[in-house]
């Protein structure tokens, strides 16, 4: 008999905090793909934004704690691009002066996934059992489609969900105007390329937007509930596992 594979599942700080619906969906997700996931209770933030911020002393130590965390599972997988990218493309930069961690962050990169990326391209999964009655739009993060290389495979899941109808947004591909500390340190900036992604959402006629990523898409929803017109915002892995949970913005 063949042994399930063990995934380590990256959660990430914003799910952790802000919305755990998008670890369980993830959970039920990979254990219906066949999977055996684990959560390691030590896992911590991916540096990601000591890393931005220049901290690279910082970022490498938050590095070593996740290799050390992680790197006895057969793969890696968050329910973030932005997450795994930080794991998979910038710890051997922040770990490059360091001999004993550098060969490690290489190996754990090697084995770090997106979810739905991980889903589709390594377990085979070519549709889901849920059902969701919405005309949709799909937001592409710029980590997940940039770092991790992820553009059709959301499609190809959403597109399996009963009751769901995808409509394309005209750049679906434009940043959404966060970029973690960018909205912090430009916000100005941020706000005008949020309306321009929000405008192009509402030009689809859309109900539900749907995403990778959720520091995109809290950014999102908070702007678009300030301007008193909110459309459903969702994480994809939510949708895509069948969570009834309300949409973010909703008590």
């Amino acid at each position: 008999m063949t042994s399930k594979p063990r995934v380590g599942l990256f959660v990430t700080c914003l799910v952790d905090l802000m919305r755990p619906s998008v670890g369980f969906a993830a959970v039920k997700l990979l254990e219906e793909a066949g999977c055996e996931v684990i959560v390691p209770e030590t896992q911590t933030c991916c540096g990601q934004p000591a890393w931005n911020s220049g901290a690279d002393k910082d970022a490498a130590a938050l590095a070593r704690a996740v290799i050390d965390a992680f790197e006895g599972f057969d793969y890696v997988v968050a329910p973030s691009g932005s997450c795994g990218g930080m794991i998979k493309v910038h710890y051997t930069e922040a770990l490059r002066d360091d001999p004993a961690y550098l060969p490690r962050a290489k190996a754990l990169a090697a084995k770090t996934h997106e979810l739905i990326s991980f889903l589709v391209n390594v377990r085979g999964m070519k549709k889901v059992s849920a059902h969701c009655e919405a005309r949709t739009c799909y937001h592409t993060s710029c980590s997940s489609l940039r770092e991790m290389k992820v553009k059709d495979e959301p499609r190809q899941l959403l597109n399996s969900v009963k009751g769901l109808t995808l409509a394309a947004m005209k750049e679906p591909e434009v940043c959404c105007g966060f970029g973690g500390l960018f909205s912090v340190k430009y916000p100005e900036i941020s706000e005008r390329m949020a309306d321009d992604k929000i405008a192009d959402i509402r030009s689809t006629g859309a109900e539900l937007l749907v995403g990778p990523d959720l520091g995109c898409l809290l950014h999102l929803a908070g702007r678009m509930e300030r301007q008193g017109r909110p459309v459903k915002v969702r994480h994809i892995a939510e949708v895509l596992a069948g969570m009834d949970d309300p949409a973010l913005g909703e008590p």
